[in-house]
């Protein structure tokens, strides 16, 4: 009887048991199963992506597939919950796995991030599941005429030019036959016009000797000419508007600035409390790219003007390896080789050493934006000098600019002391003395 008793109650542990795995199971399933890609893509990038790449060891291990893997050594979803939300944890909790991956990355623990969620995690590991997006190659296709499909639905140039030539011919052709038909009708009323042409023809330059006016307005207007293009000529000497060097590294304002949104101030951050904006140190480019070591671009690919001017994938991952043997950076191991060597930019932006400009007296104080002296810096691959730079185009911005009163202690003084003066609410630099020579020069 008892025998029958306990076979029935370990039945019973044993069917409850089950109940519970295939339901934990089941729960897991449906985790995974409900987890979205896209969100766990925005929270690693987020929060994961200065550590961690998926494709490539960081300051942290590669996350493709991680689950995956770590299912190999035995452990399941909710280790990861527990690793993800506190690794130190984990690690004192004597866990062998947890401290061999505390050892191989030099005894540093991840960040603890305990305000994601199960499922913020789950979203994360459907991401690293996720199969890896080839972004799509952007293929011309050559049609007749040596151009591309799509690219013009008009007319093209070749049969434009071709109608003009045969136009012209014909008109040549018709102005010839007028003139033998003229010579014929001449001829034949007993006119010889050769005779009389060569009669009456004298020396083009001694017919310019003799009109004495026609010579003074030549000598007038080539006087006037002369005069202006030596002006010009002097008065472009130190200005160097549209200079547009190749630099050693190719940087493009358009990705860093343009396409990923970085603050100029970020890499050119003594420009808020510095005379000059300075040269960024490739420790601020190492922040980012120690941990992107390849351009992804758009995920539909170059545009078909990239591919012509060679701005593809490839071209920038190179120019990242540019800054790595720069800096001597070890991609491998993830450290510094020490080995390291300058790199030699090319100045750009150059004024007179006889001119003072203050950056943070402009950008802090005044509220400038970048783009008032340097033009629309987000959109350059190639940067180039946008203003002229010159006394007058300074002056010119001292006349029209209104300063920034507003939240401005400086101001608030002398704000209501020259607006009184000039009788106007809104001031600008010249009002100020923006236009004494003592400004720029002394």
């Amino acid at each position: 009887m008892k025998k029958v008793l306990y076979r029935n109650q370990l039945s019973k542990f044993l069917g409850v048991n089950l109940i519970a795995a295939m339901l934990f199971s089941v729960s897991l399933f449906s985790q995974s199963e409900n987890a979205d890609p896209a969100k766990g893509k925005q929270i690693f990038n987020q929060n994961c992506a200065s550590c961690h790449s998926l494709d490539r060891k960081g300051t942290g291990p590669a996350l493709r597939n991680v689950e995956s893997r770590l299912e190999e050594e035995g452990l399941d979803r909710e280790w990861i919950y527990a690793w993800v939300k506190n690794s130190s944890g984990v690690i004192k909790s004597g866990d062998s796995y947890a401290n061999k991956i505390f050892a191989e990355y030099n005894n540093t623990a991840m960040t603890a991030f305990p305000t994601l969620s199960n499922e913020d995690i789950d979203n994360i590991l459907a991401y690293t599941s996720a199969v890896e997006e080839k972004p799509a190659s952007v293929v011309s296709v050559p049609v007749a005429g040596g151009g591309e499909a799509g690219s013009n639905s008009g007319v093209s140039n070749e049969i434009i030019l071709g109608a003009l030539a045969l136009v012209f011919a014909l008109l040549v052709a018709m102005l010839f036959m007028v003139n033998k038909t003229l010579r014929n009708i001449a001829k034949a009323n007993g006119i010889d016009v050769e005779r009389e042409r060569a009669e009456k023809r004298i020396p083009i330059w001694k017919a310019f000797v003799q009109n004495q006016f026609l010579v003074l307005v030549s000598v007038v207007f080539l006087l006037l000419t002369s005069a202006y293009f030596v002006y010009g000529y002097f008065m472009q000497v130190g200005i160097d508007q549209g200079y547009e060097p190749v630099q050693p590294i190719h940087f493009s304002h358009k990705v860093h600035a343009g396409d990923n949104k970085v603050d100029c101030k970020y890499c050119h951050s003594s420009a808020r409390v510095s005379k000059t904006s300075g040269i960024p140190s490739l420790n601020v480019c190492m922040n980012c790219h120690k941990s992107i070591y390849e351009y992804k671009g758009n995920p539909e690919g170059p545009s078909q003007s990239d591919i012509e001017n060679g701005y593809t994938n490839e071209f920038y991952t190179k120019e990242i390896k540019k800054l790595y043997a720069a800096v001597g950076w070890d991609e491998e191991n993830q450290k510094y080789t020490g080995e390291s060597k300058p790199v030699e930019w090319v100045r750009i932006h150059n004024l007179p050493d006889f001119v003072y400009f203050n950056h943070s007296q402009h950008v802090s104080v005044a509220g400038v934006e970048c783009q008032t002296c340097h033009g629309p810096i987000e959109e350059m691959e190639v940067v180039s000098q946008h203003a002229p730079l010159t006394m007058g185009w300074c002056i010119n911005c001292h006349r029209e600019t209104n300063v920034k009163m507003e939240g401005n202690a400086y101001y608030d003084k002398i704000h209501e002391e020259l607006s009184k003066k000039y009788g106007v609410e809104k001031l600008t630099a010249a009002m100020q003395g923006g236009l004494e020579c003592g400004k720029c020069h002394y």
